[in-house]
């Protein structure tokens, strides 16, 4: 049992899953501001399954101080190994109700990657959507690797209450923790598409599809070279019913 309100962890598969209703996000991204660094994780079974076979990225994942799941097959794995469902949300609501939350309480957030031209618009779009959130600032992915150094610092000077990370940063979600020893107190978050999203350059699964746990179809027709995951999903159910079978 965590600490902070309203916060329950279960495991699937021996990856942590938090239970957060939607009418508690609220004051748990309150409770982050107790003067340390807090990773939020968005879990996709791609990344549950990733957990449990790469060091790093199960560290990652276990020293993360909130989880949670964007698929609904964990969730119903939850259901089948007789756990306590958590709340699914989907990447760009949570980010949305995020960046509502910080500007309520009047925080800042710094962005970090996507191309010069996407996070550029990802960051006007911003200021119109949420004028009471302060950007503090923002950076390109696809640097340099001897500008690293230097991101670092900016950021660390800018003090965001969170800084947002998108694709194009080296490492991609690993950048966060590898780097968080040199971050003051904070949120720390990695969405992949999501400044594509916030600057109209690509569109958001759409309601119907996400309601029905079906948006990696449009995904999927986009990039149909992703076909190969297919077999990971399916180790995915089969270890869950192992376990489900063990618990007998």
């Amino acid at each position: 049992m965590d600490s902070r309100p309203n916060l329950r962890r279960i495991n699937i598969l021996g990856v942590p899953v938090d239970i957060v209703p939607d009418e508690s996000l609220d004051d748990l991204v309150a409770s982050f501001e107790d003067g340390i660094n807090h990773q939020i994780i968005l879990l996709s079974v791609w990344d549950l399954m990733r957990a449990r076979s790469r060091v790093e990225f199960k560290t990652m994942v276990s020293g993360a101080s909130l989880v949670i799941p964007i698929s609904p097959s964990i969730v119903k794995a939850a259901h089948f190994l007789r756990r306590t469902e958590p709340r699914r949300y989907q990447p760009f609501d949570f980010v949305i109700r995020l960046l509502g939350i910080l500007e309520r309480r009047g925080k800042s957030a710094y962005l970090l990657g996507g191309s010069p031209q996407i996070v550029i618009k990802a960051e006007s779009n911003l200021r119109t959507t949420f004028p009471g959130l302060r950007l503090v600032g923002r950076y390109a992915g696809g640097y340099p690797r001897q500008r690293e150094a230097a991101i670092v610092e900016a950021v660390r000077k800018a003090s965001p209450s969170l800084l947002l990370v998108g694709k194009g940063i080296p490492g991609g979600e690993r950048w966060i923790p590898r780097n968080l020893p040199a971050f003051p107190s904070g949120i720390y978050l990695w969405c992949s598409d999501i400044f594509w999203v916030f600057a109209h350059a690509k569109s958001r699964p759409h309601r119907a599809f996400v309601e029905r746990g079906l948006e990696w179809i449009p995904n999927f027709l986009r990039r149909p070279w992703t076909i190969w995951r297919l077999p990971i999903f399916a180790f995915f159910k089969i270890l869950v019913l192992i376990e489900r079978l063990s618990q007998r």
